[in-house]
């Protein structure tokens, strides 16, 4: 239990009635109404900013570091929360650490509760709350953007578009790359559908019934995992993404291959029907103005030939009696699906990264995670380099499953390497075994790991690794 949970809080309830003075683009100033509370010298502002509500939280002693971050994203009914100020949730160990050695906490909700496709909101709300924050608090000495999941992505654009605001970025489990990875989960839909739906109504895109789309594929992911033929098509339908056979925080990396296959199942079937399916295309493809997937020259069999994958789908193929030609020869004839241009622009816009950084970079990502596959990260710094900045941007990896299931000793030491690299000009020791060294040191208290897919906790040691993810499958250019 948090001492936030343990002690009565001094409530000083304060109606502002404050304005935000400068808003991003050019855009009309908003009211915000705040909620300040005071509990043992720490000081937390709860309000609305332009339809977005916020947290900020400030320590005793602010030591003039300010970090300001970007949530992942939410499909319709994904537990609320609250808004949390780092990877794990309100009032955990990181936020702890953070706000006892002296760092501002920032975040935003943003506006429509943070649901569906959130990028181009979270990028005007969160410059909003930061103008709001240097108006009504202070201007930070430093400010890090930090960001998990789809937010990793915010937080890197806020830090490309706004250099002059931010000395810093750390992402955890990040999609650094969302037009990618919605072209993989097409690609991954597209197989599903024709595979193992063939002769079904299944809108992959534009989709005229989301919700009956993503329990036909549902359905036929868990029908072909009872059967031998059914894994081995599974098992092709995960390679086109890299898609990890490890569906727990908790659980060491199955060893069997069928094993595999239903831990790639329940991601394929989780994250990226049920997740990011047709419903959450019905919501991309509203903000964007159309469907900005498509897989029109796409050779499956060329997928295969490069995927990380391809001795397991093999086989798999040869324990279950099929032939791997004959589903790659269906695939490549099935009908494609073409992108609308101004979708694809809106994506681009507001979702890729270039890799022109001028402020350090930490990412963290579990080397396990199926749901934003560790190949994103690499993509990442493969834009980086291109962009001259390689110097510039440290890529931590953990040995674990799941998405984002790092434990607060590992985030706090991912942060800590950004503020070393910040205060100094240099990047301190990253190797896997001082890294483990230093979150060991912070002692049991730091352990927990959320396990999205069980949304429990369990305390899990530091695992810091050295790790070199595949070529991601779908990428962006």
């Amino acid at each position: 239990m948090t001492l936030r949970h343990r002690l009565r809080a001094i409530t000083v309830v304060a109606v502002l009635g404050l304005v935000a003075g400068v808003l991003v683009s050019g855009s009309a100033a908003s009211a915000a109404t705040s909620t300040t509370t005071i509990e043992l010298g720490r000081r937390t502002i709860t309000g609305s900013l332009g339809g977005a509500d916020y947290r900020i939280v400030l320590p005793g002693r602010w030591n003039g570091t300010l970090l300001l971050y970007s949530h992942g994203y939410f499909p319709p009914g994904f537990p609320d929360f609250g808004i949390g100020l780092t990877n794990r949730p309100p009032g955990s160990e990181t936020e702890g650490w953070l706000l006892d050695h002296g760092y501002a906490l920032a975040a935003s909700q943003m506006s429509e509760g943070g649901i569906g496709y959130h990028v181009e909101r979270g990028l005007r709300e969160q410059i909003a709350l930061l103008d709001w924050f240097d108006a009504n608090v202070g201007r930070p000495l430093h400010t890090v953007a930090t960001g998990q999941s789809l937010g990793a992505a915010i937080a890197i654009l806020l830090a490309e578009r706004y250099p002059d605001r931010f000395d810093g970025v750390m992402t955890v489990c990040g999609v650094s790359d969302p037009l990618g990875d919605f072209n993989m989960i097409l690609d991954l839909n597209f197989a599903v559908r024709t595979l193992l739906a063939p002769n079904q109504d299944i809108d992959i895109v534009r989709p005229h019934d989301p919700i009956a789309s993503t329990n036909a594929l549902a359905a036929a992911v868990d029908q072909a995992v009872t059967t031998p033929q059914g894994r081995a098509r599974l098992a092709l339908v995960a390679s086109f993404g890299n898609i990890a056979g490890w569906y727990s925080a908790h659980l060491p990396r199955p060893t069997q291959p069928d094993d595999r296959i239903r831990a790639q199942a329940q991601w394929i079937k989780n994250a990226f029907i049920y997740g990011l399916g047709p419903v959450a295309r019905a919501d991309l493809e509203r903000r964007a103005g159309g469907n900005p997937s498509w897989n029109t020259g796409v050779d499956y069999r060329h997928q295969l030939a490069r995927s990380s994958q391809t001795d397991q789908v093999l086989a798999a193929y040869r324990a279950a009696g099929l032939d791997v030609n004959a589903d790659l020869v269906r695939l490549n004839a099935a009908p494609r699906i073409t992108a609308d241009p101004a979708a694809v622009r809106y994506v681009r816009q507001f979702g890729v990264p270039t890799g022109d950084i001028e402020a350090p970079v930490v990412t963290l990502h579990t080397i396990g995670d199926g749901g934003a596959v560790p190949d994103l990260e690499r993509w990442y710094a493969e834009q980086v380099r291109h962009e001259g900045n390689a110097s510039k941007l440290r890529q931590l990896f953990v040995d674990r499953g799941m998405h984002c299931a790092v434990n607060a000793a590992e985030e706090i030491v991912a942060l800590r390497t950004l503020f070393g690299r910040i205060d100094s000009g240099r990047w301190p020791d990253t190797s896997p075994r001082r890294l483990n060294e230093a979150a060991n040191e912070l002692g049991d208290g730091y352990r927990l790991v959320l396990d999205f897919g069980t949304f429990q906790d369990a305390p899990m040691p530091p695992a810091f690794t050295s790790f070199t993810p595949p070529r991601f499958q779908r990428p962006t250019h």
